[in-house]
């Protein structure tokens, strides 16, 4: 949701790419932030900068979802309007949040193993 309001806000100012980086960078970071400690019980400022520029990798990819679909969408539909290109954008970023989220638990913030016996 905060996506798609950024998205909202700045695409007449600034146009639907420069639009959807903004706002998937700006919710990226903050995304990021609310995984480590939330969904994978990450706390203090440790690891801190490598999760974020980890995070910042899994964003890329995120991007170049989204602004290829709005390529494709713009070269295949010149004159969508506004509405259609909400609903290419939240299809997109649905395939990039369950790929950024599968990268997050196995690349940034993946299982830490004991070396110990397992408990019974």
């Amino acid at each position: 949701l905060c996506y798609l309001l950024l998205y909202t806000v700045l695409r007449p100012a600034t146009g639907a790419q420069a639009a959807n980086a903004l706002a998937l960078l700006a919710s990226a970071i903050a995304n990021t932030a609310a995984n480590r400690r939330l969904t994978f019980g990450v706390r203090g400022r440790g690891g801190a900068l490598r999760h974020h520029l980890k995070g910042l990798a899994a964003f890329l990819i995120g991007l170049a979802l989204t602004s290829g679909s709005l390529a494709v969408l713009h070269h295949t539909a010149p004159g969508t309007g506004h509405r259609v290109e909400l609903l290419t954008l939240i299809a997109a970023n649905l395939a990039a949040t369950l790929l950024r989220f599968l990268l997050f638990r196995a690349w940034v913030f993946p299982a830490r193993r004991t070396t110990g016996p397992s408990a019974p």
